[in-house]
């Protein structure tokens, strides 16, 4: 580990060939100090809950054998679908942005796009503040490391388009920064923000969160699949069907880890959380943003939010609340909530070759070597 500047003893002194150089010597005053306990998170916000999650883990620094097999599957499943932003092909858009969409097209594609450049941010501000310092399961904190670096690149991705697609450094400057100057994206950052300062539950911010990836980005994940739907904006769309798969597998895994506490949130608290961003996202895609600027109708969209929301309640163990039907039979196939299984109807074929999933993968003897199959079908 490299020593604080202020910590190098400067030793001038002359080499062989006259010239000066600095001798650097690490000070000894350090090693009196009494040894760390590495193993303490006293630094952190862990306390002992009787949450096993939570519960501090002097074995978290290594990682094998793994021992939530489940967890473990969810972290494999996200490494066999990386990409990178460079991976798309925007050139075919220009000529749909500036000759095949309207204006009001321009103007709702603009605000979606704002709201996704700042909401990857906002996860991510989540991710390292709180659930990786709180989380202390190595298999989980492999997966939100990894969660992280993707939402990077999904941020990384939406800024891209608005670079690509708005050429008024004004206009553009303000999609940058949304966050402040839009209100229907102000409020929406502001919903999920107060969760990360929160002082509810895990359990509570867990479903929060869920709720961001889960019913917050549907609508518009629905809406810009719409534009795939009449054959426009091919660069757009495919980002859309990557993140919104990465963004399915991220909220299935909120629920795997919601369902897995020991200390859940009532039913009625639940229901709460998620009927309150249900009614957020509704007046985001329907009077803030109205997807009538598409050509969507409003009340199906509202509808498929509703859709959206019973599919996440019953994720996590809870009753269906709106019993209402996916209006849009095309999103089936591609959408957050149609649980399609990436790994199985491959629409996007993004996958990483070699990169091996599934439960029954143990090892030998134990848990702990992991077999690698070159041979795989991928």
């Amino acid at each position: 580990m490299p020593l604080r500047f202020s910590e190098i003893q400067h030793a001038r002194t002359v080499d062989m060939a006259g010239e000066p150089f600095i001798s650097i010597q690490p000070p000894t005053a350090q090693y009196n100090r009494p040894t760390p306990d590495v193993t303490s998170t006293s630094h952190t916000s862990v306390k002992t809950t009787g949450e096993p999650l939570l519960e501090e883990n002097k074995h978290r620094f290594v990682l094998f054998p793994i021992n939530h097999d489940e967890i473990w599957d969810f972290y494999k499943k996200a490494q066999a679908s990386f990409w990178i932003a460079e991976e798309l092909d925007l050139s075919p858009d220009l000529v749909d942005w500036e000759q095949k969409l309207n204006d009001n097209e321009r103007f709702f594609i603009s605000r979606v796009l704002a709201f996704f450049a700042a909401s990857d941010g906002i996860v991510n501000e989540n991710l390292a503040c709180r659930f990786m310092n709180e989380v202390q399961i190595p298999e989980a904190r492999c997966f939100y490391g990894f969660q992280i670096a993707i939402e990077n690149i999904h941020a990384e991705t939406y800024s891209l388009l608005i670079d690509t697609y708005i050429r008024d450094p004004v206009e553009k400057n303000k999609l940058f920064h949304a966050m402040d100057d839009i209100p229907c994206i102000k409020r929406k950052a502001e919903w999920a923000l107060r969760w990360i300062n929160d002082s509810d539950s895990f359990g509570e911010r867990l479903v929060a969160f869920a709720a961001v990836e889960g019913i917050f980005f549907s609508g518009s994940f629905c809406s810009i699949f719409w534009l795939k739907k009449r054959g426009l904006m091919h660069g757009l769309t495919s980002s859309n069907e990557f993140i919104s798969r990465d963004e399915g597998l991220h909220c299935d895994f909120a629920c795997l880890m919601f369902k897995m506490l020991q200390q859940r949130p009532s039913e009625e608290t639940v229901k709460r959380i998620i009927l309150d961003a249900v009614e957020c996202e509704k007046e985001f895609v329907t009077e803030a943003l109205p997807v009538g600027l598409i050509g969507m109708n409003s009340q199906l969209m509202t509808t498929y939010i509703e859709f959206v929301a019973d599919r996440l309640l019953e994720a996590l163990g809870c009753e269906k609340h709106y019993l209402v039907k996916n209006p849009f039979d095309w999103m089936v196939s591609i959408s957050l909530s149609g649980k399609t299984n990436f790994f199985e109807r491959r629409v996007s074929e993004y996958r990483k070759a070699r990169v091996k999933t599934g439960a029954d993968r143990q090892q030998k003897e134990g848990k702990g070597d992991r077999i690698f199959d070159s041979n795989a079908d991928f």
